[in-house]
Formats: C-alpha cells, sequence, structure tokens
C-alpha cells in the first residue's frame, strides 16, 4: 500500500486507483459500458468490491445474490434442468447465471460465481472451495473452474479475487485467445 500525508489524515488514492477493481471501472466507464454481478456463495462481495470504487455508478448497474436454486431460476432464469443435470455448483450453471444476468439486465458485461465456501455442504466429487466463475458479454462466455483452500471467509474472498481479475482480463483491450 502507498500512503501520502495530507493534513494529517492517510489517503489511499494511489493505491485504490491501481486496484483491479478500479481499473475494470475504468475500463467500463471508457466504453460507456454496464456490469451486472450474479452471485451467489460469494454472497455480494464481487459487488461491494465493485462499488467501493467512487464513481461506480457510472458503470455498475445491480447486483443478484442468488443463494438458492429457486433465487437462480427466478431472477436469473436458470433453467431447473441445468441445475438438475450438473448441480448448482457446475459450470453449466455459472455460465447459465452469467447470461441470465445479462438477458435480465440489457446490461454489456455480467460476472456470476457459484462454489461451496464450507465448511459444511462439499463432497468428494464437489469438495468444499469448488468455486466456478463465468464472465460474459454479448458475443462471449468465459467459465473457470478454481479450488480454494481455506476458511469459509478466505474461500469467499479468494473467489472475489479471481472473479475481479477474470472480469478484468475479459474486458481487456487484447484478449490472448
Amino acid at each position: 500500500a502507498s500512503f501520502s500525508w495530507v493534513t494529517g489524515q492517510i489517503t489511499m488514492t494511489e493505491t485504490l486507483n491501481s486496484s483491479t477493481e478500479a481499473r475494470i471501472g475504468g475500463i467500463l466507464a471508457q466504453r460507456g459500458w454496464r456490469l451486472v454481478t450474479a452471485e451467489s456463495c460469494t454472497g455480494g462481495l464481487v459487488a461491494h468490491r465493485i462499488t467501493n470504487v467512487p464513481g461506480s455508478s457510472a458503470y455498475f448497474d445491480r447486483g443478484f445474490i442468488c443463494y438458492s436454486n429457486e433465487a437462480k431460476s427466478e431472477l436469473l432464469g436458470v433453467d431447473p434442468g441445468i441445475i438438475a443435470d450438473h448441480g448448482a455448483v457446475s459450470a453449466q450453471t455459472a455460465v447459465a447465471m452469467a447470461q441470465g444476468a445479462l438477458e435480465k439486465t440489457g446490461v454489456d458485461a455480467a460476472v456470476a460465481v457459484t462454489g461451496i465456501a464450507g465448511p459444511g455442504g462439499g463432497s468428494s466429487a464437489k469438495p468444499v472451495g469448488l468455486v466456478y466463475i463465468a464472465v460474459a458479454g454479448r458475443n462471449r462466455t468465459d467459465v473457470q473452474r478454481f479450488h480454494f483452500d481455506g476458511t469459509r471467509e478466505e474461500i469467499k474472498a479468494a473467489t472475489a479475487d479471481q472473479a475481479l481479475v477474470m472480469l478484468e482480463a475479459f474486458l481487456a483491450p487484447v484478449h490472448s485467445h
């Protein structure tokens, strides 16, 4: 962190302006794009991080916290068959959440997360810390699988961090693929 003393108070402007969420905001604002989040296991943490940036109202439209399977279907239009066939914690559900958030809002970009933050709820097939993150735009959707270790709070924080990293990479002017 970089600090500068101004009238006896610590300001974090330099650090804040270089944060992933601030860089995302800069890209979205420059393009005139709006963002929506669709979160399950992070409980709104991704939206919280995005809205920590001053001026985020210029590009952040809304966030959906869809913890239950019913909420995923009712609010995001996720086909219950996808959840029945693949589970709530799956690449297919993450993609459906991101694409559903785009369709419901008409904005330009969406990030969706679904996973198992623990300490309970895991299985050998889907252990605690398993997370899927999807980022969608009008013409493309990316999804990745992650496995994070740690406490519930650490898993949520790592998931939000990775969601922001994925979103920034997705929005970057030059794609690696």
